[in-house]
């Protein structure tokens, strides 16, 4: 069980919107006694749940609904029939002189304050511009950016036609664009010619070039920061753009299935899976999510640090459909230090401050402790995703953030937009434990026998259908590689791909992925297990594990270590590594053999990747297991390979 860390106070519940929401619940007949009935009740009737929150949030729409929800079995699902509606417009109904829209960083510290007005008035602008340049509802619109407010605009310009958005951040490769961007046809790029990270500035101008000499649908590209265009027909200037008309704002109501925006997995076998995401879904999933989960209220002020190649770009933008301030950072989360996230929390009184697990294990790592260095008095949340969040990190962020701070550890996927598990303000929090499952998300564990269990580590399925799972993917009109994505393990129930246990108390711990499950005789290992003890060895700055089954029915569980600079693998080191794991885990847990390894690879949204190595030392060549453009190192893996070949 848990160390309990948190609990919220009697005002922090009465003045929750999920206490507003169960409140409202009650007019409407409906009774609840707590979150676990609430939660009951939005899975076991999941038509009457989206109904009601439909209600609560007002949604602004035209025609009458035929059927909430219509289908016999997942994903061959339509919700909301008969309905029309619009992303954009649920956005700037929240427009408020008593905020900010946007306010973005710099990493070299240059701050930009835009209000709803300045922001209408430039989504108008660029509205008018794709207009004029042919743009039409159903047409893509691709973004080549950094997190910044310039990507808000031209994404909100583009949902209020119909347009469908999609971004890559300019940290991706060309290939890796290419894989993506090409799939889609835009008919539009935005982008930078260059942008800064860590202190450098990285030229893009030859990638924008092939970009646009590749993928021949582009007929227009809007640069931003730029004034060498080299008198580029197809080219314009950011400036030129949102030059027109700023008070004509309009938004087309499309179907609630209609497309909103593309976004990818990560692409490590093959080309990456485009998924397609509906204006309705994920409107009604931001919305009950960010409002609900988050806590999310008119004038908070909420970041997330995330490159517009993440999933949690997307999300964060949502925060503008609950009125909130959106917070936005262009730049290095280490730049110049690991403080320097923290000091933007307390310089901007942000309310609600997202990050990775991974950022949380670096600053704990390297000491950091901001309650010394900074006052962050407005900080009511932390949330982190990405990767699994110890116990460990858990505990940091009370001793050396805010003791009285709500951290919700989250987890959800690209697949969904949003998270399938994750906070609660009206719940306690518990070391190395997420709070709960989502409202409409019914998340279970199921055993070998494809059972739902409790206390036990299960597969992670969705029984029941989200609003916000993807419409199709594109290029895939048979639904064969949705399909093969998601439900061939158990037809008609969506399997995650996620090792988790839900606990008693109903919360969720989360043990890695199911698809690097470590299997070793029989025993199911998760490796996050092994990578938290792991993490516990001061010269280690990282590691990777895998469990190759052998003939004749043996395993090899090789574990690969990143040194920390000044290290050595030694005897010595080894059996300090065995014996953590030994002690925090057991004795199944330890690794066969310990090997020192120059990097670790991981995808380019930061996680890390088992699979494709396990498969290199299994025989396999490089080009077979991974596409390249998928990693952000993928120089990485051959140090895996040459380790290969010198194997018996």
């Amino acid at each position: 069980m848990g160390k309990l860390l948190w609990e919220p106070s009697d005002e922090t519940k009465a003045k929750s919107n999920l206490a507003d929401f169960i409140q409202w619940l009650r007019t409407k007949g409906l009774s609840f006694s707590d979150y676990a009935s609430l939660w009951n009740w939005s899975v076991e009737q999941p038509a009457s749940f989206w109904e009601h929150t439909w209600q609560y949030f007002d949604i602004q729409h035209e025609g009458e609904i035929k059927n909430i929800l219509e289908g016999k079995a997942m994903p061959r699902i339509t919700w909301f029939e008969g309905t029309r509606l619009n992303y954009a417009e649920h956005v700037f109904r929240k427009a408020t002189n008593a905020n900010p829209a946007i306010i973005g960083v710099s990493e070299d510290g240059t701050t930009l304050e835009i209000s709803w007005q300045q922001l209408s008035e430039t989504v108008s602008a660029l509205q008018q511009f794709l207009v004029a340049q042919g743009v039409k509802s159903g047409d893509r619109v691709a973004a080549y950016l950094p997190c910044i407010p310039e990507a808000t605009a031209a994404f909100l310009a583009t949902a209020s036609l119909g347009a469908v958005w999609s971004s890559c951040s300019p940290d991706f490769g060309l290939q890796a664009v290419l894989d993506r961007f090409a799939q889609i046809e835009p008919v539009v790029l935005f982008t930078v010619l260059d942008y800064r990270y860590n202190g450098k500035l990285y030229d893009k101008s030859d990638i924008v070039q092939a970009i646009v000499k590749a993928i021949p649908s582009i007929k227009t590209v809007v640069v931003i920061r730029s004034e060498n265009l080299n008198n580029n027909t197809i080219f314009t200037s950011w400036e030129k753009a949102i030059a027109g008309p700023s008070d004509n704002l309009r938004f087309e109501r499309v179907p609630f299935s209609h497309p909103l925006w593309v976004l990818y997995s990560s692409g490590t076998t093959g080309l990456p899976k485009a998924m397609v995401h509906g204006h309705g879904g994920i409107l009604l999933e931001h919305l009950k999510y960010l409002t609900f989960h988050n806590d999310i209220h008119p004038g908070d002020r909420c970041f997330w640090f995330t490159t517009t190649g993440w999933m949690m770009w997307n999300y964060i933008q949502s925060s503008l459909l609950c009125g909130a301030t959106l917070i936005l950072y262009d730049g290095s989360p280490a730049y110049p230090d690991l403080n320097r996230l923290w000091q933007l929390a307390d310089e901007l009184q942000i309310a609600h401050f997202g990050t990775s697990a991974t950022f949380i294990l670096n600053c704990a790592k390297a000491g950091i402790e901001p309650q010394k260095k900074f006052k962050l008095s407005q900080l009511r949340s932390i949330g982190s995703t990405g990767s699994t969040l110890p116990p460990e990190g858990f505990e940091w962020v009370y001793l050396n953030v805010k003791q009285n701070v709500w951290l919700a550890s989250i987890s959800g996927g690209t697949d969904v937009c949003s998270a399938f598990v994750g906070g609660n303000p009206l719940l306690p929090v518990y070391s190395g434990e997420i709070q709960c499952r989502a409202l409409g998300c019914k998340a279970e564990a199921f055993n070998e026998q494809g059972k739902p269990v409790v206390e036990q580590v299960g597969e992670m399925v969705i029984t029941q259908p989200m609003p916000s799972m993807p419409l199709y993917f594109w290029n895939d009109p048979d639904y064969e590689r949705y399909y093969e994505s998601y439900f061939t393990m158990y037809p008609g129930v969506w399997r995650h791909g996620d090792w988790i246990e839900i606990t008693s108390r109903g919360g969720i711990i989360i043990y890695g992925r199911s698809d690097a499950t470590l299997n070793r005789a029989g025993v199911r290992i998760g490796t996050s297990e092994i990578y938290r003890a792991v993490d516990k060895v001061e010269e280690v700055s990282d590691s990777l594990v895998v469990c190759i089954e052998l003939k004749g029915g043996e395993f090899w569980m090789p574990l690969f270590v990143k040194l920390k600079e000044g290290s050595e693998l030694n005897d010595l080191l080894k059996k300090k590594i065995k014996e953590t794991i030994r002690s925090e885990t057991s004795p199944r847990h330890v690794p066969d053999e310990i090997i020192a390894i120059a990097d670790i690879p991981y995808t380019i949204s930061g996680k890390k990747t088992e699979t494709p190595v396990k498969k290199i030392l299994m025989g396999k060549g490089m080009e077979e297991v991974i596409n390249p453009g998928a990693l952000r190192n993928p120089e990485s893996l051959e140090h895996y390979v040459r380790y290969a070949k010198q194997l018996p």
